[in-house]
């Protein structure tokens, strides 16, 4: 009789997440999954089919806790603008740790339609809620009236990957954390 899974996926998934993170895809090796998940060879095949299989589920779980953890930051503030003023500051505070999303762009753009669905489908949720924030931070007087809102949503969240880029090729955490008030001053 076949024994039963003996581990936590969620905890076995999270660690996969922090190879990739690191390593990328490409970088990352059978064994080193294995290795940070504390699992058998034959438990990984088992229970993802694969190293795609594991990618494909390690990116899942880092989107909707990085776009859980934005929507938090921008709807826990009483004013707008300082919920995207917080997203932004979380988001330069990790920053250099690597961010498994664009990555997964870097090494595979739009090639792979399994991880555009992920990330669109995330991404969509995240391009809402900055929207959202960005009609409150209008009605509370924060947000030029000249302003378009789509577009600045957009920038907001093209300035996301510009910091961990930055990050990530090595920016000083200064050189990184000042990109926030230009980014702030756009709402203005």
């Amino acid at each position: 009789m076949a024994r039963p899974k003996q581990f936590d996926i969620d905890a076995a998934v999270a660690a996969a997440v922090s190879v990739f993170r690191d390593h990328g895809y490409e970088g990352t090796s059978a064994q080193m999954l294995v290795d940070a998940m504390g699992i058998g060879r034959q438990s990984l095949y088992d229970t993802f089919g694969d190293k795609w299989g594991i990618y494909c589920a390690a990116l899942r779980q880092y989107c909707q806790q990085e776009v859980s953890a934005h929507v938090t930051a921008l709807a826990d503030a009483p004013r707008a603008i300082n919920g995207i003023r917080a997203m932004l500051e979380r988001v330069v505070a990790d920053a250099a740790a690597g961010c498994m999303g664009i990555g997964s762009v870097v090494e595979f753009g739009c090639t792979r339609p399994e991880l555009v669905r992920i990330r669109d489908s995330f991404g969509a949720v995240l391009a809402q809620s900055m929207t959202d924030a960005l009609h409150r931070a209008r009605q509370q007087g924060d947000l030029g009236a000249d302003i378009a809102i789509d577009p600045l949503a957009t920038f907001l969240l093209q300035t996301i990957s510009s910091i961990r880029l930055a990050a990530r090729a090595g920016a000083s955490a200064d050189h990184v954390a000042a990109m926030i008030p230009f980014a702030m001053r756009a709402l203005r």
